[in-house]
């Protein structure tokens, strides 16, 4: 199938690296894996911190899809617009419009839907959300926790699962060699749920600074400095600040680390866990949003209860004292990955969802 990809939150092809903008590069791998033509259609970006905000962006939304009409007018149709990410502060104002005039599929991945958002200026937003939620032949979700929140906001919406993944092609070369004694940690540097992690971490580490423990930060962002001054009681010799770095060097790093720790304080589910597990890493998280959903309990790492401080540090400490469990929990977390998390896997996954919710009648 000709598909028309888009990302209303942030385009696969911006120049900012996030968790994001990593799995619409990765969704567009997998649908073209499972022999689909991929095309990400727009670049506009319908983000707004506020209600205000979004009203500015109408007139320019307006002419975008202007521009996506007079398109399809002279060149081939897709077969089906595929919508990643639609959320009250990011719609999508566009596929619904053109799948209906268009008569094509509609089709949203990791689509969220928050009713206390419609007393908070936001009503409109929401609005075009829960219809394109509606309207969809399909919402994949990538979690437990986005099944429930979509299924009791609309009972009648069509909904399926696809577990996160990963490419694990540059994990599979990796042979680790872990220092069992070297955390590591993968994140940007940036405010909110990013900043909050950092904190907890290092409140936890102070916790336990007898064991011999040493971190690795790989990262960056326009909070370096607020992040390095959070460690500062932290010995020199004890951190390392790698910096950003691309996916070969990150996953040659992590194959060198003996723990992953990340409190995960508000992820989505966090592919930085995904790719720590691929590389050998037992990981240390809380039991939060969507964090389950990419790390097995009690096997391939530890989930604590969410914002206990106390409880997050016992369990770094409990695997840095255990390194029988810290080595059969690396092992389970690579298979873990490898086996099921794989980019093969979900293209399979994710071409049978399609195929039974959104086919076309156009021979593939």
């Amino acid at each position: 199938m000709r598909v028309a990809f888009y990302a209303p939150m942030k385009s696969p092809n911006h120049p900012v690296p996030s968790g994001d903008r990593l799995m619409a590069r990765l969704l567009i791998r997998a649908l073209e894996l499972a022999g689909h033509e991929v095309e990400v259609v727009s670049e506009f970006r319908t983000y707004a911190a506020t209600p205000e905000a979004a009203a500015v962006l109408e007139p320019a939304i307006a002419a975008e899809l202007q521009r996506l009409r007079k398109k399809w007018a002279s060149v081939p149709r897709p077969h089906l617009w595929f919508c990643y990410h639609p959320y009250y502060k990011s719609p999508d104002p566009f596929g619904p419009v053109i799948s209906a005039e268009f008569a094509i599929p509609y089709v949203t991945a990791e689509a969220s839907y928050a009713a206390k958002r419609d007393s908070t200026g936001w009503a409109a937003q929401q609005k075009r959300v829960g219809a394109a939620i509606l309207q969809a032949a399909v919402n994949i979700s990538f979690t437990g926790r986005d099944d429930a929140g979509l299924a009791a906001a609309f009972p009648q919406a069509r909904l399926a699962r696809l577990n996160p993944f990963i490419d694990t092609a540059l994990f599979e070369t990796v042979s680790p060699a872990p220092d069992p004694l070297r955390l590591m940690v993968v994140a940007m540097m940036r405010a909110g749920d990013k900043m909050e992690s950092y904190a907890m971490l290092a409140k936890a580490l102070r916790l336990i600074e007898d064991r011999p423990w040493t971190l690795a930060v790989i990262g960056d962002g326009p909070m370096r400095r607020e992040v390095q001054a959070l460690f500062a009681a932290v010995p020199a010799d004890r951190i390392e600040w790698l910096g950003e770095r691309d996916g070969a060097e990150i996953a040659g790093l992590l194959g060198r680390g003996g723990l992953y720790v990340w409190p995960g304080c508000g992820e989505a589910y966090g592919l930085a866990y995904l790719e720590a597990q691929a590389a050998g890493l037992p990981v240390v998280a809380q039991e939060t949003a969507g964090v389950p959903a990419v790390v097995e309990a009690g096997v391939t790492g530890l989930l604590t209860r969410d914002g206990d401080v106390a409880a997050y540090a016992a369990a770094v400490a409990a695997l840095l004292d255990d390194g029988e469990r810290r080595g059969a929990m690396g092992q389970a977390a690579r298979s873990f990955v490898l086996d099921q998390r794989s980019l093969a896997i979900a293209a399979e996954r994710l071409d049978g969802i399609l195929r039974a919710n959104a086919a076309t009648g156009v021979r593939q």
